[in-house]
């Protein structure tokens, strides 16, 4: 039985990063983040309301949202599986939340706070090199100085960090390291370097749960499961008779055939719709016919 929690689900993830009592584990972990660039000293969380609803979102993507003591957005997301269009959901999020700082009136100046975005993925962003950490700003193409510094994304691809516990040379890695082996470690290591970790490993074993903390995980721990399995069923069966009928023109209508049978045994099985078509790539309408 693991001693810590699994910062992959809900609860877990939530009990890390998105308690106003231990708000200070957030800003550790950002100072890591942006070191050598800011120093945040406090943090607020923000109703999570002000942000845009999406397909899909339920069961997969937890996200925390949160301003500085200077005003700056910061919305924390952690994804378990790849979602159609991910990076562009990313730029619609970030620039919703840049959106809701105008102010009407004829005083306003266009006064905008940073908009921050750190992505949390279990999985590896399509189409570009694969590596731990990804930064985007806007910058000129030629000369690749920053032009405008009110918006950042920062996509941390988990399945690229390898290293080993001795391997880890920043506090960024180790705070990798840590949430990626949690559930499988027996002790939280780096606490004689960082005093965070020790606080960090009182706040993640399961043994200091209350009763209704431990079943609201339990549960947690069921969804994430249930999630990755339906998930990866549906991802494995529709590629093999993917493959199976191939791709081309006359066989099109098979490979249709086979996501309305997907989707009609995962709404049998009770999954929500926007989940389902998350998996099968149908539309909401046609989900609803089913």
């Amino acid at each position: 039985m693991s001693r810590f929690i699994n910062p992959f689900t809900d609860v877990g993830f939530k009990k890390i990063f998105g308690q106003e009592i231990d708000k200070d584990l957030l800003i550790e972990f950002l100072n890591d983040l942006l070191v050598g660039e800011k120093a945040i000293k406090d943090i607020t969380f923000l109703d999570k309301e002000l942000l845009p609803e999406f397909m899909g979102d339920r069961g997969v993507i937890y996200d925390i949202y949160c301003t500085t003591e200077k005003g700056e957005h910061f919305i924390v997301e952690m994804q378990n599986r790849q979602q159609i269009n991910f990076r562009e959901r990313a730029l619609f999020y970030l620039s919703h939340t840049v959106a809701r700082q105008g102010e009407k009136g004829m005083d306003w100046q266009f006064g905008l706070k940073a908009v921050y975005g750190v992505f949390f993925m279990n999985f590896r962003l399509e189409d570009i090199p694969h590596k731990l950490r990804t930064d985007v700003i806007l910058a000129d193409r030629e000369t690749n100085e920053q032009f405008s510094d009110k918006l950042r994304f920062i996509f941390i691809e988990l399945p690229s960090f390898t290293k080993e516990e001795e391997e880890c040379e920043t506090d960024f890695e180790r705070w990798i390291y840590v949430l990626k082996n949690m559930e499988t470690l027996k002790r939280l290591p780096f606490k004689a370097r960082k005093s965070v970790f020790e606080r960090l490993e009182k706040i993640v074993d399961i043994a200091s749960l209350t009763k209704e903390e431990r079943e609201k995980y339990d549960e947690s721990i069921k969804v994430y499961r249930d999630n990755l399995a339906v998930l990866g069923y549906a991802e494995q069966k529709g590629r093999k008779e993917g493959e199976a009928r191939g791709l081309t023109k006359g066989r099109a209508e098979g490979l249709k055939e086979t996501q309305l049978k997907i989707a009609r045994n995962l709404k049998a099985k009770g999954l929500a719709s926007d989940l389902i078509s998350e998996v099968t790539g149908l539309s909401a309408g046609e989900i609803e016919k089913l």
